[in-house]
């Protein structure tokens, strides 16, 4: 009933920038919060950021200053701007959101991940 489609991975040399996108699609109603969550090889997917529909935001410590999480609700789309970013960044970074249907049921979605590979 939903589809997030991420985008915006790839290769990059410490210290470089990358923008990833998240689209969400199908029956969808509203959007409330949305999320940024990786996965490095071998480690726990964890949490990277998050922001609510009126667009306050939270970090994780290892991103703050670094990372900036941005959406636009008119296009059901949540944004990650990766600067400065580190070897240690490196994994599948999926988006996550808690949607209300158009059947005003709720539904979290996941997207299917980009892979980020900071190296040189």
């Amino acid at each position: 009933q939903v589809q997030l489609v991420e985008s915006g991975g790839g290769l990059v040399q410490p210290g470089g920038s990358l923008r990833l996108s998240c689209a969400a699609s199908g029956s969808i109603f509203s959007i409330n919060d949305m999320h940024w969550y990786r996965q490095a090889p071998g480690k726990e997917r964890e949490f990277v950021a998050g922001i609510t529909r009126g667009g306050a935001s939270n970090y994780a410590d290892s991103v703050k200053g670094r990372f900036t999480i941005s959406r636009d609700n008119a296009k059901n789309t949540v944004y990650l701007q990766m600067n400065s970013l580190k070897p240690e960044d490196t994994a599948v970074y999926y988006c996550n959101a808690n949607v209300v249907l158009v059947s005003r049921s709720q539904v979290t979605s996941w997207g299917q991940g980009t892979q980020v590979t900071v190296s040189s």
